[in-house]
């Protein structure tokens, strides 16, 4: 069943009872001073002040604060989440440092849901709860629970103002430490929130508490996420993740939006934005999607104009290009595994090179008030104070296990416009950046090599719809390896099949007359996987080597490098990989290694073909065009093993493909 808007009781309006502008009014001069009621008077739109009215009238609040995104205001929040606790001050000017409770550390995966009416389909990724159910769980929990404190009321945009595929957005919280968050991440909206609804025709209405902040009452943690009115519930949590929702809250929304609504004009992904200079100073920009902790904020952070981390809102612009911004202007990045060598200019931000503003989660630190976390290349501390109280080597929590010196989840939130190669001019243009290299990526340890390119627009969704991933730390209670769907499928509302057959509409649009070129990127592959000792996994190659793989997407975009035909995509020649690895990162790529990269393990790849078509067998109305192109890939990969054997090296696929 499509998704069908405004459809059953909205819940949000229902409980808080408040029908009229006269109520509303009341409820404002009740609950705001005389500067905040000013504010909100500014705001013409009756739908939106409703929503705030029957918020206020929900979560009874002792006075409600408005957000205007002044230099004061913002100062006010800062100031705010110091004094109530929730953050605390750091050595370095402008950082500070958050913790979430320990049970609090990532996505409550078992504690999130769609609210859905009855008969409505939702992805088998996901969990739902029928409206009813979901309204009295609403009303019992959420109601009262501002009694004492203040209610923030914050206006953001999804995106620049006046971009095409950009979503206005309400958030409603008490939580200080959440509105510093969505200053530093979302362009205000403030000033325009009336225009910018009249051009989206939407927007997206989000309320949050922490309640009691206890342990104990996790367990009463839920977010909720109403397709039908656009609107989230999140309580009794604040790790930011579950509770800041204009990121994954309402990217779901925008991904329903897309693939019921603009089908065939826009998309919303879970993609990097960045852009790489070319020969003659050209700028090529490039989308990328990857799940969390499998290399995107790293492949961001490579381009010479970096644009975004995160996510992206696509669309078609009239000349035929695809274009993208990013809905938001800072990261909320993990930082595991940040380093110089890799990360050079977020290390910058993060170690006082550079000033910046940044709010640290979950990290140790030290007794100077310098944050530390795992990966960083520096030495660790004698002791500090991290997610689970204060630390010492070798702690253990309860269940016995070492707690290291940082949640793997452990994030840094800092703007978009500290970071060095950061194009602050197109990162901010509604205009958006025109898209010519779409990239797919995973953590895979045996199967696929760094990078190959689709053949047909059908092939590059199929890298999309391939991905596989182990596991990672941003999911509470999640373990193994995952399939992870274009890495947007935990974040894809609807039943997969729509989504897939949204995507195949998209790429093939006739209207798209200056296509992309779709590839997989993979920078997992071990020695053990690739002829080494078994169970060796150290990886063949170095967090530097992005470089030269998206620089030969570059230039591949721009027919400037041939390659070598095979039955999943085109690979690079080694020649060309020489000649880049050289001239971008210094580096002597051996013939030796390029073979282990691009060798075909023939038997894996047809397992890997295996379990994805079993898996989408198994979806409902799935498009057959993504079976029919894994039979001819699979047939292709037959033929290969019964000429060459199990393992095809790229001089054996020359000669039965030739180079393109």
């Amino acid at each position: 069943m499509l998704l069908e808007l405004k459809k059953g009781v909205d819940i949000l309006s229902d409980i808080g009872a408040v029908a009229s502008m006269d109520e509303a009014r009341k409820l404002f001069e009740e609950k705001c001073d005389e500067e905040n009621l000013a504010k909100i008077n500014t705001i013409k739109n009756e739908e939106a002040l409703l929503k705030i009215a029957n918020a206020i009238s929900l979560l009874k609040p002792e006075a409600v604060w408005i957000n205007a995104s002044s230099e004061a205001d913002l100062q006010y929040v800062r100031d705010m989440a110091l004094k109530n606790g929730e953050e605390f001050a750091l050595k370095l000017d402008g950082h500070t440092c958050h913790y979430d409770l320990p049970e609090d550390q990532a996505r409550l995966i078992k504690q999130t849901f769609y609210i859905v009416n009855e008969g409505e389909d939702i992805s088998v990724l996901a969990r739902k709860m029928l409206r009813g159910e979901a309204y009295d769980y609403i009303k019992d929990t959420m109601g009262g629970i501002m009694q004492s404190r203040i209610m923030t009321v914050s206006f953001w945009n999804r995106g620049p103002v006046g971009a095409k595929a950009a979503v206005p957005a309400i958030m409603i919280t008490d939580s200080f430490y959440v509105v510093h968050s969505g200053n530093i991440l979302y362009p205000p909206v403030f000033a325009n929130f009336d225009k910018e609804v009249e051009r989206a025709g939407v927007f997206f209405t989000n309320t949050h508490s922490m309640g009691t902040f206890k342990s104990e009452d996790i367990p009463k943690a839920r977010i909720f996420m109403d397709r039908s009115w656009f609107t989230t519930f999140s309580m009794y949590c604040t790790y930011a993740g579950n509770t800041l929702m204009l990121k994954k809250g309402n990217h779901r929304f925008a991904v329903d939006l897309c693939t019921y609504y603009r089908e065939e004009d826009q998309l919303s992904e879970h993609m990097f934005i960045t852009g790489l200079t070319g020969p003659g100073g050209r700028k090529t920009f490039m989308a990328g999607a990857a799940p969390s902790g499998c290399g995107k904020t790293t492949t961001a952070m490579v381009g010479s104009d970096f644009i975004g981390d995160d996510l992206a809102q696509i669309w078609l612009e009239d000349d035929g290009t695809m274009r993208a911004v990013n809905p938001e202007i800072g990261i909320f990045g993990i930082v595991k595994d940040v380093n110089r060598e890799g990360d050079p200019y977020l290390m910058k931000c993060l170690r006082g090179d550079k000033p910046a503003e940044a709010i640290w989660s979950n990290v140790l630190i030290d007794d100077d008030l310098v944050p530390h976390w795992t990966g960083s290349g520096e030495p660790t501390p004698a002791k500090g104070r991290n997610f689970q109280g204060e630390w010492t080597p070798g702690k253990k929590d309860a269940t016995g296990n070492p707690v290291p010196i940082s949640h793997p989840n452990a994030r840094v939130t800092l703007s978009c416009a500290s970071i060095d190669n950061y194009n602050y001019e197109l990162g901010n243009s509604p205009a958006g950046v025109p898209i010519k290299v779409i990239t797919y990526s995973g953590r895979d340890s045996d199967t696929m090599p760094p990078v190959w390119v689709g053949k047909t627009p059908d092939h590059g969704v199929i890298i999309g719809a391939s991905i596989i991933s182990a596991a990672t730390a941003t999911e509470v209670g999640v373990t193994g390896v995952n399939r992870q769907p274009w890495a947007n499928a935990p974040f894809t509302p609807g039943p997969l099949a729509d989504y897939m057959d949204a995507q195949f509409t998209f790429f093939n649009s006739h209207k798209l007359t200056q296509k992309p070129i779709m590839a997989g990127l993979n920078y997992f592959l071990t020695h053990g996987a690739r002829g080494g000792d078994p169970g060796d996994t150290t990886l063949l190659g170095e967090k530097r080597d992005v470089k030269p793989w998206l620089t030969w997407l570059e230039r591949r975009a721009h027919d400037e490098v041939k390659a070598i035909d095979s039955p999943i995509g085109f690979i690079p020649l080694y020649d060309d990989l020489k000649l880049i690895f050289n001239e971008t990162i210094a580096k002597e790529y051996t013939k030796e290694l390029y073979d282990k990269q691009f060798s075909f393990y023939i038997d894996n790849i047809i397992a890997r073909i295996d379990l994805q078509k079993k898996a989408y067998s198994e979806e409902r109305d799935c498009p057959q065009r993504i079976f029919e192109v894994y039979d001819e890939q699979r047939a292709g990969l037959e033929e290969l093993k019964s000429k060459y054997g199990a393992v095809v090296s790229p001089d054996q696929l020359i000669e039965a493909y030739g180079v393109k």
